[in-house]
């Protein structure tokens, strides 16, 4: 099985993907490297990618997470629709760790973050968005008020 930490951008993917990985012992993707350089160029100016922008890179990953079956991993992505995780489940059995929070959380960890290309503005699409996981959908929404090791446990936990 292959773990999907997903969630808008700031609510904590990369931390909690990380150390989700490491204490899994498994390989780890960051879903940022999978962009093509026009979707980075793109959301550096601050523009919100089109449906049509993000088929390739969710492609791309949902290849990454197939090559992953036997092994599992833990891969980020935003995933924010059903529509992008039912391409991510192409790729096999995944669960899905949904980080959730408050705008102004989110907000707060965007304006504080350095060297990312996505600038804060486009925060409220990515809110705009989001669709939660559907009852039907194998994961867990864990909230990122939480401390990042207390997340990597609950997704232990919910993962099993």
């Amino acid at each position: 099985m292959v773990i999907v930490v997903m969630g808008v951008s700031g609510a904590g993917k990369t931390t909690v993907g990380l150390e989700l990985a490491k204490r899994q012992g498994v390989d780890y993707a960051e879903a940022d490297e999978f962009h093509p350089p026009e979707n980075i160029a793109k959301m550096s100016s601050g523009t919100p990618l089109t449906d049509d922008d993000r088929w390739p890179w969710l492609r791309a990953i949902a290849a990454w997470i197939s090559g992953h079956q036997q092994t599992g991993g833990v891969v980020t992505s935003s995933a924010l629709k059903r529509k992008y995780r039912d391409v991510l489940r192409t790729g096999g059995n995944v669960f899905f760790v949904h980080l959730d929070g408050t705008r102004e959380l989110i907000a707060e960890r965007l304006a504080a973050r350095k060297g990312h290309f996505m600038p804060p503005a486009l925060l409220d699409s990515q809110i705009a968005d989001l669709e939660p996981l559907q009852p039907d959908e194998r994961g867990v929404v864990l909230d990122i008020d939480a401390e990042p090791d207390e997340l990597v446990e609950a997704a232990v936990r919910a993962a099993r």
